[in-house]
């Protein structure tokens, strides 16, 4: 039986089957409490499946911690010390997160000044009478204009509430082959969050995503040895929009009250970890002088 779970706090609803939960894995409120379904939802069309299992997620994550932990702030660092033999998986938890997978042909015009180099042989009477021969480089300009076509695909938009997009982007690629249609049974035992997002606002999203990336392939493919004044207008058409479900690792802890809550997403396709470890500064200030007394120490041996 399916049970929504809202947060109070972040304001993410979950579906659970099979799941019993007493925090929020965004933002790690106890605040969660049961809402009846929304009538309309959006359903996912396609899902990509976890790969791997919590275990191996959680010893990433350790890792990960790990090498931060020695800058981490020291209320962080006890509350990972502390939690280090419990070994909760409460605190790590899958997470099918709604995103919408987008595709679309686009059309570019665009323009640019072309740099050419070449070089020439210069002489040139030096102060004795000698002459030396020396290679100028020189720069010639040519424009080029034209119209560039490609089909982008893969762009993928948050539709969650609880993980913002650009912390999405930051865990990406996932893996498209492994695309699979959506199945009840494929989520089952595993929190799934309800699509947030209406899909005006991701396809825009999608849209400008999409846009960025035509300017990054047009940048890429202008030939010379450089260029300059690159104006460009896309048109899109054929345009792919489908609601999709992605596979993410949450971990949320709430060291201090008066600090947001330490947040940490894994791929649970890929494995990729993104998150920001709130720094101890008085630490990062001692080993920044401690590597400065070193490079002095060296400098002056090398002296």
């Amino acid at each position: 039986m399916h049970r929504v779970l809202a947060c109070e706090q972040c304001g993410a609803e979950l579906t659970a089957s099979g799941v019993r939960t007493v925090r929020c894995p965004y933002c790690a409120s106890p605040s969660v409490v049961e809402r009846p379904a929304a009538a309309e939802r959006t359903d996912p069309r396609f899902v990509v499946a976890f790969t791997g299992d919590a275990s191996g997620a959680r010893g990433s994550l350790d890792r990960w911690l790990g090498s931060r932990h020695w800058f981490a702030d020291p209320k962080l660092r006890r509350a990972r010390e502390a939690r280090a033999g419990e070994r909760v998986i409460e605190d790590l938890r899958g997470i099918y997160v709604p995103a919408y997978l987008y595709s679309a042909v686009a059309h570019a015009d665009y323009s640019a000044s072309i740099a050419e180099h070449y070089h020439e042989k210069e002489e040139r009477t030096k102060p004795d009478g000698t002459t030396e021969t020396r290679t100028i480089t020189r720069t010639e300009y040519r424009l080029l204009s034209g119209r560039h076509v490609s089909y982008v695909t893969d762009v993928v938009v948050s539709a969650s509430r609880g993980l913002s997009h650009r912390e999405l982007a930051a865990i990406e690629p996932y893996d498209f082959r492994a695309l699979r249609r959506y199945d009840a049974a494929l989520v089952s035992g595993w929190l799934a969050e309800e699509f947030a997002r209406s899909f005006d606002e991701c396809q825009t999203a999608s849209r400008r995503e999409a846009l960025d990336e035509v300017g990054a392939r047009l940048r890429r493919f202008m030939p010379g040895d450089g260029f300059s004044d690159l104006d460009w207008h896309a048109q899109i058409s054929w345009e792919s929009l489908d609601p999709v479900f992605v596979p993410v690792w949450m971990f949320a802890v709430r060291y201090r009250d008066d600090r947001p809550p330490l947040r940490v997403a894994i791929n649970g396709q890929t494995g990729r970890i993104a998150g920001k470890v709130p720094l101890s500064w008085p630490r990062v200030v001692a080993a920044l002088i401690v590597l400065a007394a070193i490079a002095l120490a060296v400098w002056w041996g090398l002296r």
